[in-house]
């Protein structure tokens, strides 16, 4: 069955997305134990990469030397190589994603990586940044039949309102995320004031964030501006070799991620039924008083008034003296005695 984003929203609320990437480092079992522990903590979705690295990289930058801390080998191909799984790995772990509950979702970074991608018969497609107003590449994407989730870094809005109006008219199965290709994104480089601009031009898109913060407000903070899928990387220790463990969030960050985001809701909607009911107001409410002897026939002023603490329930509360100032006494009240409704008469 073809997953339909907007429907899952209308379901959900939202999609959280755990970009797993390839900080699995390769080993297929580590890879598996991402998508456990990362569905098990609240994501909806599982995302992975897939290159044909010979048909994506020129020659020469495939056996260019590659000396660097996060290297996996002595070349930039073969350290790409590295990472990279088998054909039969990653239909294995499709199936582990599928047993676990989880979408799962990939990136093809060219043509053959796509081509296997949609015989895999994955259930969402992911364009990557790079190939922001890549028509060729997004045209055989948005033709696939399958959802797609486009993420707009390193592009104007301008850029990204035309790469998205070409998807769009060839297929309304698809989210925009909001995105800053910055390796970590800081606090104040994010730049979220784009997602309502999103919304705004595209009210028909889902709307969302591919976020490198390393830290978890960004998430609840742009499901308030109207964001309502999100990306977030993920990984079991930030101090691993590779060049995207170091702004991932952990378990227990991944874990709040999710929790603060789906907290939002509920924290900005509900009804006011008891307000001025709850209990500390029951045990320690004021009420009104006279403030000294007040005769029948006397009309409320403010100099005639206190409060006090009396058993719960009995008075008026202190924050309804706006409606006490100027009605007239029915009959006379005590100094320090509580002014009951009934002896209240206005005009």
């Amino acid at each position: 069955m073809i997953v339909r984003i907007q429907e899952w929203l209308q379901d959900h609320e939202t999609m959280i997305i755990a970009e797993i990437g390839q900080n699995h480092q390769g080993d297929l079992e580590q890879a598996k134990n991402y998508i456990s522990r990362f569905a098990d903590l609240g994501a909806d979705v599982v995302k992975f990469q897939k290159r044909d690295n010979r048909y994506l990289f020129s020659q020469e930058r495939f056996d260019a030397p590659y000396d660097s801390e996060n290297s996996f080998a002595d070349t930039y191909g073969a350290h790409r190589e590295a990472l990279e799984f088998s054909d039969d790995q990653f239909k294995e772990i499709r199936d582990h994603a599928k047993a676990v509950g989880a979408l799962f979702m990939v990136t093809p970074f060219d043509e053959p990586s796509l081509d296997f991608l949609i015989d895999l018969d994955v259930e969402i497609l992911k364009v990557a940044s790079f190939d922001l107003g890549n028509l060729p590449f997004l045209y055989r994407i948005a033709t696939a039949g399958k959802p797609v989730v486009l993420s707009c870094g390193g592009g104007s809005l301008e850029q990204s309102i035309e790469t998205i109006d070409f998807v769009h008219s060839i297929t309304s199965n698809i989210a925009v995320l909001h995105c800053v290709s910055k390796y970590p994104t800081a606090f104040n480089e994010l730049n979220l004031q784009r997602i309502p601009e999103l919304i705004s031009r595209f009210p028909d898109v889902a709307i969302g964030l591919s976020d490198h913060f390393n830290g978890t407000l960004s998430g609840p903070v742009s499901y308030q501006l109207g964001a309502r899928v999100f990306e977030k990387h993920v990984t079991f220790d930030r101090s691993q070799k590779g060049t995207d463990h170091s702004f991932a969030l952990e378990p227990r960050g991944f874990e709040n991620f999710c929790r603060d985001i789906r907290r939002v809701r509920s924290m900005t909607s509900g009804t006011h039924d008891e307000l001025g009911k709850e209990p500390v107001f029951q045990k320690l409410g004021k009420v009104l008083v006279a403030k000294s002897d007040l005769p029948a026939g006397h009309r409320l002023t403010l100099n005639d008034l206190s409060g006090r603490i009396d058993a719960p329930g009995v008075g008026i509360p202190v924050r309804d003296s706006a409606r006490v100032i100027g009605a007239v006494l029915r009959e006379s009240v005590r100094a320090f005695e509580v002014i009951p409704d009934n002896v209240l008469r206005n005009g």
